[in-house]
Formats: structure tokens, sequence, C-alpha cells
């Protein structure tokens, strides 16, 4: 099956790519593709653990199954502010 996968923030500034794809027999996991994608991007090892990770817009953790033609997003953590919000 095919994947489709964008990558966001830190991790395409870190891989320089936007997105790729991938192909994953039938029954492959969100953990799956992560250590596929791990092998292919060696950078994402160091990173792997604190990224979030979306299935055709909805979060969803490793355990996740994925269909063909899913888009499968990664997000590094998000950080800054101040903490004051005035509305």
């Amino acid at each position: 099956m095919d994947i489709r996968v964008r990558f966001f923030a830190s991790i395409r500034q870190k891989l320089r790519r936007d997105e790729g794809a991938c192909s994953l027999p039938a029954g492959a996991t969100v953990g799956d593709l992560l250590e596929h994608l791990c092998r292919e991007f060696p950078a994402l090892v160091d990173m792997r653990r604190s990224v979030s990770t979306a299935v055709n817009r909805e979060y969803a953790d490793a355990h996740h199954v994925l269909a063909d033609g899913d888009e499968v997003a990664l997000i590094p953590p998000v950080s800054g502010g101040s903490g004051d919000s005035h509305v």
C-alpha cells in the first residue's frame, strides 16, 4: 500500500523536504512507518520519541493500522510563547 508522509516544522527543516511517500505491506501500522522512515532518514531516530503523528488529519498512535492512500503527518513538539495571552 502507498502512504503519503508530510513533514512539519523542525522535522521539515532537518530533512530538507516537505513530504515523501513510501510503500508498506498491508496491515502496517504507524509504528512500522516510523521504523521505515528512521531507516530512510537517520536524522529522525533522535526525534522519534517526541514526534506526534496524525493519519488523515486525526492524531493517531503507533498501533494505528494504515490503509492504502493514507496521509501521515509527522509533527514535532511545539514550544514557545510567553504564556501571556491577551485577547
